[in-house]
């Protein structure tokens, strides 16, 4: 039960979110037991985003959440190289103007219950 949710401060088109939620599929694998199967990918597109007090370029704040209690710190690492690779490539973000939360619980409500 992945989610990686996506704010960025530039426009983001329907094939640029359809390829950035394939490369988030690809790269959930990193994280023992996830996969693309279960993975929920919202996007926020055009969100004043201001990065050490600057607007005035493209900024993106990432969240990374997981069910689980111990994922290994190289699944973070690979997951944080693919997000800001695919969000420079796809979006001329900078890595420098980039943010990735992870968020690993035991806590997880889904079809009506939890887990």
């Amino acid at each position: 039960m992945p989610v990686i949710h996506t704010h960025v401060s530039t426009p983001l088109t329907a094939e640029q979110r359809e390829r950035i939620k394939t490369a988030y599929g690809k790269a959930i694998t990193a994280v023992p037991g996830k996969s693309e199967g279960w993975l929920m990918c919202p996007f926020e597109s055009d969100m004043p985003i201001y990065f050490g007090g600057d607007d005035s370029k493209p900024a993106a704040y990432v969240e990374v959440n997981v069910f689980g209690s111990d994922v290994p710190k190289s699944a973070w690492e690979s997951l944080t190289k693919t997000i800001m690779d695919t969000l420079e490539s796809e979006l001329s973000i900078p890595k420098d103007r980039t943010y990735i939360r992870y968020t690993a619980t035991t806590d997880w409500g889904w079809n009506g219950g939890n887990f």
